[in-house]
């Protein structure tokens, strides 16, 4: 009789448990989800988190949000793994994300994602391109246009995304700066504003490119090929691969290794990893660490002072 009743409590915390929560099906769940993050967040952002949602949801055949356990949760992602080890990271990632959005919502009470672990991909260091190189590059840009994208992405750190949203108001001549802000149609992926210094180099392509007569009638982009229309990044990406090929550099090199570089020349001539940190925008400095191997030489100078000292 004890353990009956002991049963009867629990099964009644947890049928009045549930029963606070809201039935939906994970198709319904990922559609409103999407609408949130068409609202809050960036649009490549939502590209890649709703990726996510719908490989999962054509794994569990659009169950009710409720019903999904932890096991299909593991399958999923370690199966993912298997086939694409970064992608089930990202995919592990967002879907966290996800379902504890859901919680908040009042569809669940349980995440399955949560405490799900998979294998660990050993860090390697980003790839990066020298001035030389970089030089190489531009000869086999086909148009002025792109070598002075290429020009400013490897000069400035800016996100491809970043560049392509970029308009003269954002350009501060006075202070010589780059404003990098959120608009009503561009989000910046960390979600706040940057300043980024304009060098010389910079400054003339700014000053090359700054039109006579500003159209008020229309957006005023830095960089475009048709005026008032914004650069797609897709555009950017596949002709800096083009001209990769062309300049027989490894096949590797793409359009994000400029911003690779900019970060990389900077921490190779003992550029300190807290203002690179603010340069790129990265919201916690163990993102930007990854450039800390190349501090070593620096390191190195740094304990020799102390010889000089003692001597």
């Amino acid at each position: 009789k004890s353990e009956a009743l002991r049963f009867l409590i629990n099964f009644e915390a947890k049928l009045k448990e549930r029963s606070t929560t809201n039935v939906i099906s994970f198709s319904s769940f990922r559609q409103q989800y999407t609408t949130y993050l068409e609202i809050s967040k960036s649009k490549s952002y939502t590209r890649s988190i709703e990726q996510a949602l719908k490989e999962f949801e054509a794994f569990v055949s659009n169950k009710n949000l409720d019903r999904i356990n932890r096991q299909e949760a593991e399958i999923f992602v370690l199966n993912k793994f298997k086939k694409k080890k970064y992608s089930a990271y990202s995919a592990l990632r967002n879907l966290k994300a996800a379902f504890n959005r859901a919680i908040e919502w009042n569809y669940i009470s349980i995440n399955p994602f949560t405490k799900l672990k998979i294998p660990r991909i050993p860090a390697t260091a980003p790839l990066f391109i020298d001035e030389n190189e970089l030089n190489s590059l531009l000869e086999k840009a086909p148009s002025p246009l792109l070598k002075d994208v290429f020009i400013t992405l490897f000069h400035t750190g800016l996100r491809a995304g970043e560049l392509c949203n970029l308009e003269w108001s954002d350009i501060d001549f006075t202070n010589r700066i780059i404003l990098v802000r959120n608009k009503e149609d561009f989000l910046t992926k960390g979600r706040s504003d940057r300043s980024v210094p304009i060098n010389d180099t910079i400054l003339q392509i700014l000053q090359k490119r700054f039109p006579k007569v500003l159209n008020i009638n229309m957006r005023q982009f830095v960089f475009y090929r048709i005026p008032g229309v914004r650069l797609h990044v897709d555009y950017l990406s596949k002709r800096f691969k083009k001209a990769v090929r062309a300049a027989g550099l490894p096949p590797k090199v793409h359009l994000h290794t400029l911003r690779h570089s900019f970060a990389s020349c900077l921490v190779q001539r003992g550029v300190s990893l807290y203002i690179v940190k603010e340069l790129l925008g990265h919201t916690d400095l163990k993102t930007t660490q990854i450039y800390s191997h190349l501090q070593q030489n620096n390191l190195l100078d740094a304990v020799n002072l102390l010889n000089q000292q003692i001597e």
